[in-house]
């Protein structure tokens, strides 16, 4: 099974969370979601990955994160 359930239960919850009207809560497991997918693809593919809804680029090991470029 792995970590990848983490994934499927946090689309379970985000679900609930829009069809019951709290849309905070929905985008914040989005988000919440795609830290989830970062951290485990990083894990299985041993590089670190942006951990950012926007951004799908392996991050540099040095500088900051927010930008995939380290600058």
């Amino acid at each position: 099974m792995g970590q990848k359930w983490i994934i499927d239960v946090l689309a379970d919850l985000r679900e609930f969370a829009d069809q019951n009207g709290l849309p905070l809560l929905a985008h914040q497991l989005e988000v919440t979601s795609c830290v989830a997918q970062a951290e485990i693809a990083s894990i299985l593919e041993g590089a670190p990955l942006a951990a950012n809804a926007n951004e799908r680029e392996p991050a540099s090991s040095l500088g900051d994160t927010r930008t995939g470029n380290g600058t």
